[in-house]
């Protein structure tokens, strides 16, 4: 495959935030917010439309886009797994070939000596998935409680690096925000960008899951019942308690949940401005891949849901946005579908580096797009994902897997042999569901047992299994 950039090794600059859905970006839409420093970078370089997560949960996003495989293979397969380098990792290989490399903010992956950030020349992350105000910061020193806010103290930290690295010297750093992850604090500066009554509802607000598998009814990540004080900093008046007055206190809850998701967003486009100033500033802007992306989607009121972990596209989609002047032409939109695994061979096709330098990943380098849009990368248009943190105590989100085209979506939840029992005790068959993208974009209608739909089901179950095969993925068996 054709190097993107052969004769110029680029910088990299890999932005990472916490549950950023793409629909509360100014670019990809957002109805509810406004992000001029992320938008920039769509404006000067490439807005990509179809990136998704293969499992959308913190801890796992985080060792599949460092490993470039899937949960099965890196281990991590839920937040209670900890990453325990039994693959390498892109940052490791780009250190090794003479990269000046960094990581800032949020690791998320143990903090037990084996688990800390390895292939970093420098580095500072969050304890646990850290705290908005005054943060413990873990060091190859030790750890000390940092004031300030976290958005703000990582690019601190991101900023004063690129200023003093070694100017001839090719660099990759890593800036992982924790915002906007749950429980929403944002700044004072921000706390009134977004005032409770003004933040437009998500036209599936009050999706009743009427066709829905049981999975689906059953999952606690409602705005309207399982938000809780601490998310939404307030006691629920006791007048919108209560199944009668659910409607009103699903609108009264998503007001509040808005204001503070949003306004943690603001600081993290403030930051983005700061990192491009920066660039600028230090001279390197021109040879620099900058990427926005967040680790996986998240529901903003949704099908009346806050958090992630389904396969719908709320959850299932990352935004991504890229920058390098003396590559991408500004303005330009990709369609390709992708996935996080295909990060660290990206990375490293840019470098100069194939396939052999980081053995086990199992994505393709989608490095030609950034200079061609169009540019063929030998990837199939379809994505398969797969959760695997059944029934966790806070979401009840179960277990599943699909695949995703450009115009269908086939799942199965394969809840029976895991023991799920509802109130009666009874134990709940496997259910599939597909949905048809094109006629439904907003993913209402389950079509699995549809007679006209049939061929449609053959044939994804066909894909689907085929991607199994591909990615050396078992398929459940009860």
């Amino acid at each position: 495959m054709s190097r993107a950039n052969p004769m110029r090794r680029p910088n990299i600059v890999f932005v990472m935030s916490d549950d950023h859905a793409a629909h509360a970006i100014g670019a990809y839409g957002s109805r509810i917010n406004r992000t001029p420093q992320l938008d920039r970078l769509a404006d000067e370089g490439a807005l990509f439309e179809a990136v998704y997560c293969t499992n959308s949960v913190c801890a796992p996003s985080r060792a599949t886009i460092l490993t470039g495989t899937y949960s099965h293979l890196n281990g991590v397969r839920s937040i209670y797994e900890d990453f325990d380098y039994r693959l390498p990792t892109f940052p490791q290989v780009l250190q090794r070939k003479g990269y000046a490399t960094a990581l800032f903010g949020k690791w998320h992956l143990g903090e037990a000596d084996e688990n800390l950030p390895q292939g970093f020349d420098d580095w500072a992350i969050f304890r646990g998935q850290g705290e908005y105000f005054d943060p413990e910061l873990i060091t190859a020193e030790g750890s000390s409680h940092v004031e300030g806010y976290a958005t703000d103290l990582i690019t601190d930290l991101a900023c004063d690096w690129i200023a003093g690295r070694e100017p001839d010297q090719p660099f990759c750093l890593l800036l992982h925000h924790k915002a906007p992850h749950r429980p929403w604090q944002p700044h004072p500066r921000h706390a009134d960008a977004y005032p409770v009554g003004t933040i437009p509802e998500p036209d599936t607000l009050f999706d009743d899951y009427e066709t829905k598998p049981t999975a689906v009814k059953v999952a606690r990540m409602r705005v309207s019942d399982d938000l809780t004080v601490t998310d939404v900093k307030e006691e629920v008046p006791a007048e919108l308690l209560g199944d009668e007055n659910r409607v009103e206190r699903t609108r009264w809850n998503y007001q509040r949940y808005m204001r503070d998701y949003l306004g943690c967003i603001q600081a993290i486009d403030e930051s983005m401005g700061r990192v491009l100033d920066s660039l600028d500033a230090a001279g390197v802007a021109e040879d620099t891949l900058v990427i926005y992306t967040s680790d996986q989607g998240f529901f903003l009121g949704d099908h009346g849901w806050y958090d992630k972990r389904f396969i719908y596209d709320e959850s299932l989609q990352m935004p991504f946005l890229a920058r390098w002047p003396r590559v991408i032409a500004p303005g330009t939109r990709v369609a390709r579908s992708l996935t996080n695994v295909d990060f660290a061979a990206t990375f490293l096709d840019l470098a100069g580096l194939g396939p052999a330098d980081l053995p086990q990943q199992q994505g393709e380098s989608f490095a030609p797009l950034f200079g061609d849009p169009a540019a063929g990368t030998g990837h199939a248009d379809s994505v398969y994902y797969r959760y695997w943190e059944h029934d966790d105590p806070s979401h009840g989100a179960w277990s599943h897997y699909g695949v995703r085209t450009p115009t269908h979506k086939l799942v199965y939840y394969y809840a029976a042999g895991l023991g799920v029992k509802g109130a009666s005790d009874k134990v709940y068959p496997p259910e599939w569901e597909l949905i048809d993208l094109v006629n439904d974009p907003q993913e209402l209608v389950n079509l699995a047992d549809d007679p006209q739909y049939a061929h449609v089901r053959a044939e994804l179950e066909r894909e689907l299994a085929r991607l199994q095969r591909h990615y050396n993925d078992e398929p459940y068996v009860g």
